[in-house]
């Protein structure tokens, strides 16, 4: 019979449990079939439980082999045990030790959540709800126990043993070829924080005096022979630790931190207390597997794991509807390393764009929820851009409503208030609101809402009066799940841009609430007016985008190409430039479309050159300037009714009018800009190279004699993965000759690693032409393809679904076939990895008719499917909705 979606579990419904676990003590006998693990719990009723009721544990899939209640075994007529879940019918109701005892197959773990192996590594992943698949378990975020973790296993296969906390025994089993580690950990933390690691690893060791004096051991563990590639993992760590210190008052609080690098992993890293396990492709690099935007993604998110030890570890979940009480808070923490590390306005730009990109498609479409969801039906699934990016824009609009004084002082309250305890957004406010005395109950808002605000804009100037007047409203258009909408507090930066360029400084002002450079739209409908303005402005609205907002401002293309030539803030000149060539993107799919001679604006083409010749601006800020909206962003600007071959075309057409027009001007950038010498991936240099590779862009379909022997020449003597990558690329996506040869020589040059492959499958994946569909379908029967490897099914058939719209979205149904049938056999596999797949579909009630109904015939054949998991249940029943 037909999968059924799971029950819906409410907010409105949370309970706390009626008992607690107080202690957990781990006793784990590894073995790759048959691992035997026996939990010792210290059971406790919560004040009012009654005598006699039932204590009920979470499990899935589990087996189990003993059960005792204060050391003795319990008769079957007294519990009742399933897979996934175990019953003590009546139990004491003060407390309790319980003993239980199950046998786990990590080997045929193939969903990689609970303990499995990698690469013959033992490897837990217990977040959000994997802690039940080792033993059976109150496995709730608002359980914290205090945990001692005993690990057994052969030596001569796994000599490093590793899990929370720190170690206080090893030694060896005697008289057998085994040996064992106990690890404890002083902290009481939720289940899901559990973390084992056991394995033959290679140990890079470093340390950390924290400002206190303390010393911490560090260590990276990693495969063999990849110990050289984990140096900027740990510049990063050590980095990130001394940052928190200054930044935010917060120290480290073990005598180690260990980190694990693993292969197989269904995430990107995860946080577990002093033993923090990554996705490989966030600690190994070098400068020949791995580019620019590589080593920032690792210390992003070296950081991002290291910042959850106060922001999701010490202070916790209650439950997992607040979940972004942990993610966004800590993106914010982790885009704010990154901007100090880095160039600010870069940092901001690009994280605009993935927010853009992710969330705003997300908020648009069948799968909205806000921040905080008030119900789901399989947590797995809102691990979402709305959770994180859009949780850290909320953090980020809060900073910028209070003030900087005042939000470091509520932190630091929420710090002091509720470290050891798992909490909840209201508890977050509140700390915001007695730090700054003031009310957020609208602030609130921001997180029960789904949907993109979209503001609208009017401005007049009276010369007379000598005012100028804003008129704003804002509206939440509408969402499938969510009736009506509020307005929200948007605070919007600002300036008012006098003909000279410089910011006009004004005396006074009526009607909205300003402070400093922010005014605060915080009803439907508002106006501010400024007096003493003799000269009309240019208003720059939305500076560095201080809210999740789509800004309707219908500014004039004269209006535009001032703000991108005059406007003193990077993110708002930046945003000029996309939205004049968002603009003519749009006319132009349209013009194709209808069938209509089109040509690009002379406008458009002019600004991208004054960008590349501005010396004002640095490489990387002009490297971003230069880069065209994206397809997918098109199609979201165009929002229904969507042809993404015309998409394709107009972006095609802008990009070769532009180079027609500045290829002599790009030429020395692409030969002279990119930085010699030992690679480094420093800001300055990364933003050098990123402005080569973006004229090379637009070098290479200039017609020049020399355009494709000079990307060849890049491609064959780059020595550096971003100058190779980017230069595979274009040879790849513009059809060049030297294709095959290209992608044949990367091959052999990186068949070893495993994360250089992963470029190489993804490179055909977003190649738009014709042939890349049969491609796709090759690639999947490559030796190299593995699908059970979530990092492999991600660079070829995930960045195929979201990352080539006109393949995807082919009018023949096939692209969409071949994504359906990888959902199908993958979801027998890994749910999760599957249901991630299937959100590529989210957006396919705004393509054109046609594509339209195929998509919803690939998705009612998922929908069909008899045996369909509850993931990916769940993303395709809201998906059809």
């Amino acid at each position: 019979m037909r999968s059924e979606t799971a029950p819906a579990i409410r907010l409105e419904d949370y309970q706390p449990p009626a008992y607690r676990i107080e202690k957990v003590h781990l006793d784990i006998l590894l073995d790759p079939t048959a691992t035997k693990v026996t939990a010792t719990l210290t059971v406790v009723g919560q004040d009012g439980t009654e005598t006699g009721t039932p204590l009920v544990l979470d499990g899935d899939e589990l087996k189990l082999t003993v059960l005792r209640l204060n050391g003795i075994e319990l008769p079957e007529s007294e519990f009742e045990a399933t897979a996934d879940r175990l019953e003590i019918r009546k139990p004491p109701a003060t407390s309790f030790e319980l003993t239980i005892e199950t046998e786990i197959n990590p080997d045929t773990n193939t969903k990689l959540m609970g303990l499995y192996r990698s690469s013959e590594t033992f490897c837990t992943q217990c977040e959000a709800e994997g802690f039940r698949r080792i033993t059976y378990f109150l496995d709730r975020p608002d359980v914290l126990a205090i945990y001692t973790t005993r690990l057994e296993a052969l030596r001569a296969s796994c000599p490093v043993l590793l899990a929370n906390g720190n170690l206080i025994e090893a030694g060896d089993v005697s008289e057998t070829d085994r040996h064992y580690a106990v690890w404890h950990d002083p902290h009481p933390k939720p289940a899901y924080l559990f973390a084992l690691v056991a394995g033959n690893l290679a140990q890079v060791p470093d340390e950390f005096v924290t400002s206190s004096g303390k010393q911490v051991e560090l260590n990276i563990f990693v495969e063999h022979g990849k110990e050289n590639l984990c140096g900027w993992a740990m510049d990063s760590l050590k980095r990130s630790m001394r940052w928190d210190e200054e930044v935010f008052g917060l120290e480290y609080d073990l005598d180690v931190f260990n980190i694990v690098a693993v292969s197989d992993f269904n995430m990107g890293a995860m946080e577990n207390k002093g033993l923090n396990i990554f996705n490989d492709k966030y600690v190994l690099a070098d400068p020949e597997t791995a580019t620019d935007q590589d080593y920032a993604n690792i210390e992003a998110v070296i950081a991002h794991e290291y910042f959850h030890n106060w922001t999701g570890n010490r202070i916790t979940c209650r439950d997992w509807f607040q979940l972004c009480l942990k993610e966004g808070l800590t993106v914010f923490r982790d885009q704010e390393f990154s901007s100090d590390m880095r160039s600010r306005p870069v940092k901001r730009i690009a994280d605009v764009r993935l927010l853009k990109s992710h969330q705003f498609p997300e908020d648009a479409g069948p799968l909205a929820h806000p921040v905080r969801p008030r119900v789901y039906h399989e947590i797995n699934n809102f691990y979402t851009a709305t959770v994180y990016e859009k949780g850290a824009e909320v953090v980020r609009m809060l900073k910028t409503v209070l003030g900087d004084e005042k939000f470091h002082a509520g932190l630091d309250l929420y710090f002091r208030q509720h470290d050891g305890e798992a909490t909840t957004i209201e508890a977050f406010l509140k700390c915001f609101e007695e730090a700054a005395a003031t009310d957020l109950s609208q602030f609130a808002l921001w997180y029960e809402q789904a949907g993109t605000p979209v503001v609208s804009v009017k401005t007049r100037h009276d010369p007379v009066q000598q005012t100028f007047t804003v008129s704003l409203s804002q509206e939440i258009p509408p969402v499938p799940s969510q009736k009506t909408s509020k307005p929200a507090v948007i605070p919007l930066r600002f300036g008012l841009i006098g003909p000279n360029g410089d910011d006009i400084a004004y005396e006074a002002h009526t009607g909205a609430k300003i402070s400093g450079d922010v005014m605060l739209l915080d009803k439907a409908r508002q106006e501010v007016t400024f007096n003493n303005i003799s000269t009309a402005p240019v208003l720059s609205l939305l500076r560095g985008f201080s809210a999740p907002v789509r800004l309707d401002q219908h500014l004039s293309a004269e209006d535009l190409l001032f703000l991108a030539s005059k406007d003193n803030d990077p993110f708002n000149r930046w945003q000029a430039v996309q939205s004049l060539a968002m603009q003519d993107l749009v006319r132009l799919t349209a013009l194709i479309r209808q069938g209509e001679q089109s040509t690009p604006s002379d406008d458009v083409i002019g600004v991208f050159g004054s960008v590349l010749s501005d010396p004002s601006l640095d490489a990387a800020l002009r490297a971003q300037a230069l880069t065209l909206p994206s397809e997918a962003d098109i199609a979201q600007e165009i929002g229904k009714n969507v042809d993404p071959d015309a998409i394709l075309m107009a972006r095609r057409m802008l990009r070769e009018a532009i180079s027609r027009s500045h290829a002599t001007a790009m030429l020395p950038f692409v030969t002279e800009m990119a930085p010699g010498g030992t690679y480094s991936p420093d800001a300055e240099t990364a933003g050098r190279r990123a402005l080569s590779n973006r004229a090379l862009h637009y070098y290479a379909v200039s017609a020049r004699d020399d355009s494709t022997q000079i990307v060849w020449e890049r491609f064959a003597s780059a020595d550096n993965m971003t100058d190779r990558l980017a230069a595979l690329t274009l040879l790849v996506h513009d059809d060049m000759e030297q294709k095959d040869a290209a992608l044949e020589m990367y091959r052999n040059r990186h068949e070893k690693s495993s994360l250089a492959m992963d470029k190489w499958f993804m490179t055909q994946a977003t190649a738009p032409g014709a042939r890349t569909l049969q491609r796709v379908r090759d690639l999947m029967n490559d030796p190299l393809y593995d699908a059970g490897n979530p990092n492999r099914v991600r660079s070829l058939l995930q960045s195929f679904a979201t990352g080539n719209p006109t393949q995807f979205a082919r009018t023949d149904g096939q692209g969409f076939e071949l994504v359906a049938e990888a959902v199908l056999q993958l979801d027998k596999r890994n749910p999760q990895v599957a249901s991630r797949l299937l959100t590529s579909f989210r957006s396919w009630r705004a393509l054109d008719p046609q594509r339209s109904a195929l998509a919803e015939t690939a998705l009612l054949r998922i929908s069909s499917c008899e045996e369909l998991s509850r993931d990916s249940r769940d993303i395709v029943d809201r998906t059809l909705q």
